[in-house]
Parts: structure tokens; sequence; C-alpha cells
């Protein structure tokens, strides 16, 4: 399989924009507006990208911003448009159920691997329930820039479903036995389209709530959750901006 097979391929068009090589895929509005504020990008820096925006830096901040967005087909849409546009370097961030007893709301993962329970990366050569993993070497770079900012976090494999409320205590006990510790709904397919058009794709995940006992625990409200967050979002900003020291150029 390769990109000539597809007859209709991501391309530049009347409106693209060029690109720098860096870019943060922001899952949510909320964290999105964050990272704007700190990185000091105003209203004049947006431009409408499908359902989403870019937020776009200039001149030392050479970075874009891209969201918000949910579910594997929609972000796939949008990943494939910053990598005609000319992304090479990409990190998702977004947030996560915990299925590990020992992972926590507000708690900061960096995936290993995602394993696949969502219907894009088929079409990208990936089978189902196998495991895609980061490519490249950004996910290094992250855990070096939170090792630096006194942030601990948890690696391991993540499960990317479609099915967001189809989260049974059967399908929490399996990706268990698979030691999977969390889920979300992105992650996989990211992956799976990184490897196929050979551009570095890397996650960070903050816990948002627990679904480890089979009971729903939900922490988008609390202190522990806004706090990781914007935690999360100073180390990008750090991570971005100073983008050669951490090899991101």
């Amino acid at each position: 399989m390769n990109e000539h097979d597809a007859i209709v391929n991501p391309a530049k068009g009347n409106g693209s924009l060029d690109l720098g090589p860096n870019a943060v895929m922001v899952s949510s509005e909320s964290d999105l507006q964050i990272l704007c504020g700190m990185m000091n990008l105003k209203g004049d820096r947006f431009k409408k990208l499908l359902m989403s925006r870019l937020c776009i830096g200039g001149g030392d901040n050479d970075i874009t911003l891209a969201g918000p967005f949910i579910g594997a087909p929609y972000t796939v849409m949008l990943l494939e448009a910053l990598i005609a546009w000319g992304a090479r370097k990409i990190l998702f961030l977004g947030w996560c159920g915990a299925i590990s007893p020992d992972v926590k709301i507000g708690d900061i993962i960096i995936p290993t691997g995602a394993i696949i329970d969502e219907g894009t990366s088929k079409h990208y050569g990936k089978v189902d329930g196998s495991l895609a993993r980061p490519y490249g070497n950004i996910s290094e770079s992250i855990k070096e820039a939170l090792r630096k900012k006194g942030l601990s976090f948890h690696e391991g494999v993540i499960w990317s479903t479609d099915g967001i409320y189809r989260e049974t205590r059967e399908k929490v006990e399996h990706f268990q036995k698979k030691d999977a510790i969390a889920v979300e709904m992105e992650l996989s397919a990211l992956f799976s389209v990184g490897k196929f058009r050979e551009v570095e794709v890397g996650g960070i995940l903050v816990v948002s709530d627990e679904i480890s006992t089979f009971r729903h625990l939900a922490g988008f409200h609390e202190k522990v959750f806004r706090k990781s967050r914007k935690a999360v979002c100073e180390v990008i900003k750090e991570l971005f901006t100073n983008a050669s020291i951490l090899n991101l150029n």
C-alpha cells in the first residue's frame, strides 16, 4: 500500500498555507485557548481549517496549533492537511480515561503505543487489534521536557476506540489484560498515519476520568486536572519555542 493507490490525495490548494515543520494538534477547545494565550497567538494569527482552526506563529515562534477535533476520521483529515501544508513533526495533546488502577485523574501519560479499536487505521495498512506506535523521536523530546520541569508521568499502551459510549466492563477487562493503561479516541490512527506518511507523530495525554473499577469517575472539573493541563501546556510551549535545543527543527 502506498499513497499513490488513492484516487484523492491530500494536497495544497488555493488558500493553503506554507506551514513550518512543527505542529501541535490540540483536541480540546479549552487547551487550545490556553496554548494560544501562552504563545501570544491572537485572532489575526487564526485560519479556519475544516471545522477547526489553525493558530499560526511567526518569526522565531514557527509553530502551528490545530484544533479542536474529536474522533479518528476527522482527526486524520486534519493531520493529512497539516502534512500536505508542510508539518513534519506533530505532537498530539489530548485527554483520556484511566483503565489502570495505577493511573488517576490529573496524571500525565506518554503513550508508547495505541491498540487499534477504531476504523481509520485499517485504511493505512494497519489491522484491527494491532498496535500502532509513535513514529520518530518526538516522544523522547517530550519526556525530556517533562523531566526538566520535574513532572512525573506514566508510559504505556493506550486503547483507541470509536465507541466512547461502548466502553463495557468486558472491553475494559479485555484491554486491561493487554496492559493498556488508558482509553481515548484518536492516537492509534494518528500513529498509523505518521508511519504511513513518514512524519514524526507523538502524543501526550492528561487523565480526565477513570473507569478502571467499571464505574465512571469524572474529573473534568477537578483542580488537579486543570493544574496538570496547564503544566503540560507550559512544557509544550517551552518545547516548541526552544525547538532547536530538543532537536525538533
